[in-house]
């Protein structure tokens, strides 16, 4: 038998945006965090931060089964920090509207980074927001939060200034008139 006939034959997948639906547990697996990260969790929870403040992600595609193919839509809103955290797959960012600060590069519409699976990353979403395409080559993955106690100090600092706001922004980047 050759790889051919070995692997199941993959077929044509459509998938529409109206379809999509929010990602959770059942794609994206959250291990213990570390102690630091536990607490800035909690300083977030006590402030009445839950998912879905100041962000939102919704899974658009993902093969049948335990091995293919995975697309995630990412909207984080003006001034979001994204929590230092590492995934235990491969994954490829495309930013479709917006820009966000990684470290000193500054990546708007059209730029991208791959994040190699179990590397440790953050980054600050721009004036506008940040609307990316999350492509891995996985359908379910781990997520494992990290972070400094400052870390997440500024994490909550950004949060509490920026909630007000937050709820005023109501279409993402990719989605607004050009000015």
């Amino acid at each position: 038998m050759n790889d051919t006939e070995a692997r199941p034959r993959k077929r044509v997948a459509l998938f529409l945006a109206a379809d999509a639906t929010p990602v959770g547990p059942d794609t994206m697996v959250a291990a213990e965090p570390g102690e630091a990260a536990k607490a800035g969790i909690a300083q977030l929870a006590e402030m009445g931060v839950g998912r879905g403040t100041g962000e939102r992600s919704v899974l658009l595609f993902k093969e049948p089964g335990e091995q293919g193919f995975s697309l995630i839509q990412l909207w984080f809103k003006s001034g979001y920090i994204l929590p230092p955290h590492s995934h235990d797959s491969d994954c490829l960012y495309y930013v479709i509207g917006g820009e966000l600060r990684f470290g000193t590069q500054l990546l708007r519409k059209g730029d991208g980074m791959h994040i190699p699976a179990h590397c440790g990353y953050s980054y600050e979403a721009g004036p506008e927001g940040v609307e990316l395409l999350e492509f891995r080559n996985a359908t379910r993955f781990g997520i494992t939060l990290q972070g400094t106690a400052a870390n997440w100090e500024r994490i909550a600092t950004v949060f509490r200034e920026r909630a007000a706001l937050w709820e005023n922004e109501t279409v993402p980047p990719s989605e607004r008139p050009r000015t």
